[in-house]
C-alpha cells in the first residue's frame, strides 16, 4: 500500500492532490450530514505538510495508516466547533486512538486536514456521551 506521501508518479512529498478516501452514505446518515455530490476525500500537499509538522511523531507512526483509518474507522463524529468529520481508529497494539479530521473546503471538496493521537480517556468520554459513534 502506498503511503500518503507518495504521489501518483511514485515520488515522495507529493506535489499533487491525491484521493485518499470517501465520505460514505453510512457516515453521512450516522452523523446526520448533508454532503455534496463529490464524496471524495483529498489530501493536498499543504495538508500533508501540516500533518507532518503539527504532530510529527504521530504522523511518523501512523501516517501510512491514513487511508486505512478513513476506510475503516472504529468511530466517527462531527466536531461542533469547525464542523469537521472525525474518523477515529483504535490501534490495539499500543491502545492508541488515532484521529483523521476531514473538512469541507470552500470548493465543496473534502480534505484530510490533520492526523493525531488522541487522549484515550477523552475518547472514552466522547464515546460514552455519543459524540463519537461506533461504526
Amino acid at each position: 500500500m502506498k503511503s500518503p506521501g507518495d504521489n501518483a508518479q511514485g515520488g515522495k512529498e507529493g506535489t499533487a492532490t491525491k484521493r485518499v478516501g470517501q465520505v460514505t452514505e453510512y457516515v453521512e446518515k450516522l452523523l446526520g450530514l448533508t454532503v455534496p455530490s463529490d464524496r471524495t476525500i483529498y489530501l493536498g500537499p499543504i495538508n500533508l505538510i501540516h500533518m507532518q509538522s503539527s504532530h510529527p511523531e504521530d504522523f511518523a507512526k501512523y501516517g501510512a495508516e491514513l487511508i486505512n483509518i478513513l476506510a475503516y474507522p472504529d468511530y466517527v463524529g462531527q466536531n461542533p466547533t469547525d464542523g469537521s468529520i472525525e474518523y477515529v481508529k483504535e490501534f490495539q497494539v499500543d491502545g492508541e486512538f488515532v484521529k483523521v479530521a476531514v473538512r469541507l473546503a470552500k470548493a465543496d471538496r473534502f480534505f484530510a486536514r490533520s492526523l493525531c493521537v488522541l487522549n484515550s480517556t477523552r475518547v472514552k468520554n466522547y464515546i460514552a456521551k455519543g459524540t463519537l459513534k461506533k461504526t
